[in-house]
């Protein structure tokens, strides 16, 4: 007996993807004629099983064809499916999904692991602004030095903190208490800084300025929280941060704070383990401290749970009451105050470590103060199934985040791009990523190519990330003029590609400008000003113009594909008049090809899959028309190309 599903295949499978609550859907197994099943079941599994005969729909092709229409749940959650089939003996066939985590694809004989289909809530809806706009991603200290906090940066150095006098200088790398670097050394940059270089963003074409934590801490990175309720003075006060938010926005740009909400910093005024706030302030020094509860003591003080075994940053007890109203519910809570400073968002620094009914709470605070900001969480793998502390979380249902950082696609395209993976992999992993996002959790994710946790993106993808070196010798790492040339097309091709997939592409500061460094504290270093490389950045812009320009790339329905193994594409597209979203939008069509290898080829794509089009442009001025039933597309070595329907059937 020869079974076969295609999760993915709309034959198969309809509607694609992920859906809403009591929505109709469709489902079909096909087996070889050679030996038919004397039934098929459908099995369901949504918290508890159900299971559904399947008709059959007679043979076809040398195949026998058998269906089921189902309903969605009517509350959000993850559903589960397979097939059973049955001899006359009443002999089981389990049919399931491939035991690689997807829950997706072509299915496996024998395997009894489920489909997934993601179901939401029929309300879930994200910013708009979001899914339109280009985000960016700064690290306060190292961005520009405004006026105004010299006196503060002296103050600094007077207490042992060191400041840089030299702005260009590398970041240092001091290894204190379990390993971790100190991080204790300061460039000067500041609020009133990035409200100075508010005209060279809104010239870049940015949109969304996510920035690191700006809250009083010790360190540079500000992740070891002192006080959630002030502004670091080495960046500014609540005023400053207020006039940012506003001269932003008057220049199109909103701003999203990263919110640490799993864990402070030991000398914050809440813990207080070096005594900086008094010898009766914080949990840490007087256990009749109002922010006891707060944490958990083994055996106090000493003694007390910490982030990965940090000493420097002390976990919290998310769900106590106080902690809870202080940080969620309350009238001035911690949330709704920078909200109502400015703030469009919240991006959630470890957010698979946060309890979920803690993340409802956010959700339902953070909708109440302002019904457009995003929530945005720090999740690494798939989202909509995340295991975390033993427990199965889906955040893409509706009731906790808008969005995360997209980092199976960034990690996808590195693959690609470095001859790890084909092209083929890579297009189906993205299309099962893209099944079980919900359509508005799909177009706000942040499509991120660099970031502060990882190793410059010039340099990861020049193949000399540093990671095979020792902590203390990577200062001296640097890309050879072959190795940066490489790094670079290897980069022209991996933005093209961001620019032209569902969801918010992400430019972590100075990646436009060619900024190289290896791992923590070399990804942090200066923006390199009056030193960029001007070819770079005015290739960002341009990528950001046609994304701009250009709606279909922005809410157009997509379909990646893979023409041979070292040319990845995707296709974006309106369909009957409308966007993903059901928005009318004019007819259109762009395709989109990255091709890693250094020889050229021609893709050759069916008239069928142009959805109407038949006639490209690139922007060179190159045309393709749509001759013996498709279009012929050639594509150079190491290049990547754009092409824009202008003619459709």
């Amino acid at each position: 007996m020869t079974v076969y599903h295609n999760s993915l295949d709309p034959f198969y499978r309809s509607p694609f993807g992920s859906l809403p609550v009591n929505t109709q859907i469709r489902l079909r197994v096909s087996v070889g004629n050679e030996q038919l099943p004397s039934r098929v079941d459908l099995r369901i599994w949504d918290g508890a099983e159900h299971r559904y005969p399947m008709r059959s729909l007679g043979s076809t092709h040398g195949r026998h064809l058998y269906e089921a229409v189902i309903i969605t749940p009517a509350s959000p959650g993850l559903v589960w499916y397979r097939f059973e089939l049955f001899d006359d003996n009443n002999s089981c066939t389990f049919y399931g999904s491939p035991s690689n985590g997807t829950g997706c694809g072509v299915g496996v004989q024998g395997s009894q692991e489920g489909f997934q289909i993601s179901v939401y809530s029929a309300d879930f809806k994200t910013p708009e602004w979001m899914r339109e706009g280009i985000m960016y991603q700064i690290m306060t200290d190292r961005f520009f030095h405004g006026k105004g906090t010299d006196a503060l940066l002296k103050a600094k150095a007077d207490q042992g903190v060191i400041i840089h006098d030299d702005w260009y200088e590398m970041p240092l790398l001091q290894i204190g208490e379990n390993a971790d670097n100190l991080a204790n050394d300061f460039f000067g940059g500041n609020l009133e800084g990035i409200r100075q270089k508010l005209p060279y963003l809104r010239d870049l074409g940015v949109t969304v300025l996510y920035l690191n934590p700006i809250f009083n801490a010790r360190s540079n990175h500000k992740y070891d929280t002192s006080d959630y309720m002030h502004i670091d003075p080495m960046f500014g006060d609540e005023a400053d941060f207020r006039k940012l938010c506003e001269d932003a926005l008057a220049q199109g740009i909103r701003i999203i704070l990263d919110g640490v909400f799993s864990h402070v910093g030991d000398d914050s005024v809440y813990f207080n383990r070096r005594g900086t706030h008094g010898e009766k302030v914080g949990a840490y020094r007087d256990p009749e401290s109002p922010y006891r509860k707060w944490f958990s003591f083994h055996h106090w003080p000493e003694d007390y749970e910490c982030w990965w075994g940090f000493k420097t940053l002390p976990n919290v007890n998310e769900m106590d009451e106080d902690y809870r109203r202080y940080i969620l519910n309350g009238e001035d809570s911690v949330i709704r105050h920078w909200l109502r400073a400015g703030a469009s968002g919240w991006r959630l620094d470890v957010a698979d470590e946060l309890p979920m009914p803690f993340l409802r709470e956010l959700r339902t605070a953070v909708r109440e103060t302002k019904d457009d900001a995003v929530i945005m969480g720090e999740v690494w793998e798939d989202a909509s199934h995340k295991v975390a502390y033993s427990e199965l979380r889906s955040y893409v249902i509706g009731d906790t985040l808008d969005s995360v950082m997209n980092y199976p696609l960034r990690d996808a395209l590195i693959h690609f791009l470095l001859g790890y993976k084909g092209a083929s992999s890579i297009a189906h992993d993205l299309s099962c990523l893209a099944q079980n996002y919900p359509n508005p959790f799909l177009f706000s994710l942040m499509n991120l190519m660099g970031s502060h946790d990882r190793p410059r993106i010039l340099n990861v993808l020049a193949g000399k990330d540093g990671n095979d070196m020792a902590r203390t010798d990577r200062e001296h790492l640097h890309l050879s003029q072959e190795e940066r040339m490489l790094g670079i097309l290897r980069e022209h091709l991996m933005l093209r590609y961001i620019m032209s997939v569902p969801g918010i592409p992400c430019i972590y500061y100075a990646d436009e400008a060619g900024l190289e460094g290896a791992a923590d504290p070399y990804c942090r270093r200066t923006f390199p000003w009056g030193r960029e490389d001007t070819y770079l950045v005015e290739y960002y812009k341009d990528l950001i113009r046609l994304r701009r320009e250009n709606q279909v790339l922005r809410t157009g329905f997509y379909a990646f594909f893979a023409p041979c193994e070292d040319v990845l594409g995707v296709i974006r597209y309106n369909h009957n008049s409308s966007d993903v979203f059901g928005n009318a939008a004019e007819p259109a069509c762009m395709l989109t090809l990255i091709n890693r290898s250094s020889h050229p080829v021609n893709v050759f794509l069916l008239r069928e899959e142009l959805h109407g089009a038949v006639r490209f442009t690139a922007g060179s001025g190159e045309s393709y028309s749509v001759r013996d039933g498709g279009v012929t597309i050639p594509i150079s070595g190491m290049m990547g190309i754009t092409v824009t329907a202008v003619e459709f059937e």
